[in-house]
């Protein structure tokens, strides 16, 4: 599996183009920035994934969908964030583009597949009431649920902070120590290193 960042918005955060076989996913694309419309022209995108719908990792939905034809997937529990994206953007003075609704509903043990590989998908709310998160073989997406050295404000409609913690602790911290985590903003880190050192939510 190739896996790709795209670091877009003025909130510098992480759009993941992951693919096998030439088929993709992307993940949370932020805005239909044309460096990732490029990348996506050789591919067979299967699916647009939004992990939460906050402004700043679904702003693109409507551009890469265009481009790509490719359906678009959440958890129902954030579509009041989807329909509210240029809203969102007015909050911070960034302008977002409406997205269109879900062709699909994420729910919790629900599988994301492209080539040979197969993610699951976990309900991880905390962040937003309906944040999820895509597990594989040794490495994880997860949004804006944990960051490295940090975890997902709260104070955003919809957040809670003792929901977030038991998120990362049944969610999270329930996969094996080395499980790479690849985090909405920031570096990459993993279950044990978080485990261990998180400030927030110890293991």
């Amino acid at each position: 599996m190739d896996i790709r960042i795209f670091q877009l918005t003025p909130f510098v955060m992480n759009c993941y183009v992951l693919s096998d076989d030439g088929e993709a996913i992307v993940i949370d694309p932020g805005e239909a920035h044309p460096a990732l419309l490029e990348y996506l022209e050789p591919l067979r995108v299967k699916m647009v994934v939004n992990t939460h719908c906050h402004c700043d990792h679904c702003g693109g939905n409507d551009g890469v969908m265009k481009a790509t034809g490719a359906p678009l997937a959440c958890h129902e529990d954030d579509l009041f964030l989807l329909r509210t994206l240029p809203q969102q953007g007015m909050m911070f003075g960034v302008p977002f583009p409406a997205s269109p609704d879900p062709d699909i509903l994420l729910k919790p043990g629900d599988t994301v597949s492209f080539g040979k590989v197969n993610l699951e998908v976990r309900h991880a709310p905390g962040h937003s009431p309906g944040h999820v998160i895509l597990c594989g073989p040794g490495a994880a997406w997860v949004g804006d649920v944990i960051f490295s050295g940090s975890i997902g404000r709260t104070d955003l409609p919809g957040g809670d902070f003792d929901q977030l913690a038991e998120s990362i602790r049944s969610q999270v911290y329930t996969l094996p120590d080395e499980t790479v985590l690849y985090c909405g903003h920031g570096p990459a880190t993993t279950v044990g290193e978080e485990r261990k050192t998180n400030p927030f939510v110890r293991g």
